[in-house]
């Protein structure tokens, strides 16, 4: 159960239209997504979710359970001043039945987004597109739980673990061992890393902490154009920082949804003069509806549309098979 928890953090997993979603994959590369959460206050998990035709968040969950959600940005909300929420938690991956999935997923976005809900298409029409509306869920465990007042990312977090006995089931003792160097090899700068500077003044840092927990964190980012490197703000504290693979991911959304913007960029996370900068190794643009038209938006997406549907077929022929 989650209710031992305060009330402004219930308030936060409930309310807040989106969480920057982080698993580590096989490399131990952290890698994170804006998605939407799904939780009523006492639950004993998070649920999020992803269509069948971009499934690697999944994927990696179940390869890796070890993930975590964190909760920086309140648009949308309704919240006054919320705090910036780290859950740290272990995921099981609902994939077994794709029917119950899909219908629980049409319930609960038209009630957490109806202004999004309003624009899909009529149910006849979702067959089509199945690729997206066959759902994946993630169910995450709660094993620890930071908050920072305020969302105040130069504060001290508060550790609220001392209650979450019961939600716990083998939390892992293992010793701090864990450790994923940097990949090293050549910069890949890509022209929407400018992005970064020119419409966010922040974006989440994502980590592995020495437990093999995700950690992240929303800081503050500078571009350098010249030396082609993501500085990250020096003054965040209580991040388990060390040399290694990392992930900076950037998104906004309209306050209702009716539009949205996300992007990645891994690379390595390397010691700079008194400070830290992410080195770019690739950068990643996920599925997206930025503001526009509804052509335009097709055609931003035809080519990820193409590769989703063949996904979907691939999945789909591997469960029946």
């Amino acid at each position: 159960m989650t209710a031992t928890l305060p009330e402004e953090v219930q308030q936060v997993f409930d309310r807040f239209i989106t969480t920057e979603f982080t698993t580590v994959d096989k490399r131990g590369q952290p890698i994170t997504w804006p998605v939407t959460p799904y939780y009523s206050p006492g639950d004993h998990c998070i649920s999020v979710t992803t269509g069948l035709g971009y499934p690697k968040k999944a994927r990696d969950a179940a390869s890796n359970p070890k993930v975590a959600l964190l909760f920086s940005d309140p648009t949308g909300s309704g919240l006054t001043g919320p705090p910036m929420v780290l859950m740290q938690g272990t995921a099981d991956v609902d994939d077994r039945d794709l029917t119950a999935n899909r219908e629980r997923y049409s319930r609960e976005s038209a009630e957490k987004l109806p202004a999004a809900a309003a624009r899909q298409p009529p149910d006849f029409l979702k067959d089509r597109f199945g690729w997206y509306y066959k759902r994946i869920y993630v169910h995450v465990r709660p094993e620890r739980v930071y908050l920072w007042p305020g969302g105040d990312a130069t504060a001290e977090p508060q550790l609220l673990d001392s209650h979450m006995e019961e939600v716990r089931s083998g939390h892992d003792e293992e010793p701090d061992d864990y450790r994923a160097p940097p990949g090293g090899g050549g910069e890949a700068w890509d022209p929407r890393i400018e992005e970064l500077a020119r419409r966010y003044d922040s974006a989440v840092l994502s980590l592995v902490s020495p437990d093999g927990f995700p950690f992240s964190i929303r800081a503050p980012i500078e571009v350098d154009r010249d030396r082609h490197r993501i500085r990250i703000g020096e003054h965040c504290v209580g991040i388990p920082v060390q040399p290694g693979l990392a992930c900076v991911c950037a998104h906004d959304h309209e306050p209702s949804f009716k539009w949205q913007r996300n992007f990645h960029v891994r690379g390595d996370l390397v010691r700079d003069g008194d400070g830290w900068s992410l080195v770019p190794h690739k950068l990643v643009g996920g599925f997206e509806l930025p503001p526009g038209s509804a052509l335009s938006r097709f055609a931003a997406n035809a080519r990820k549309i193409r590769r989703f549907r063949k996904t979907a077929k691939a999945e789909e022929a591997r469960r029946s098979g």
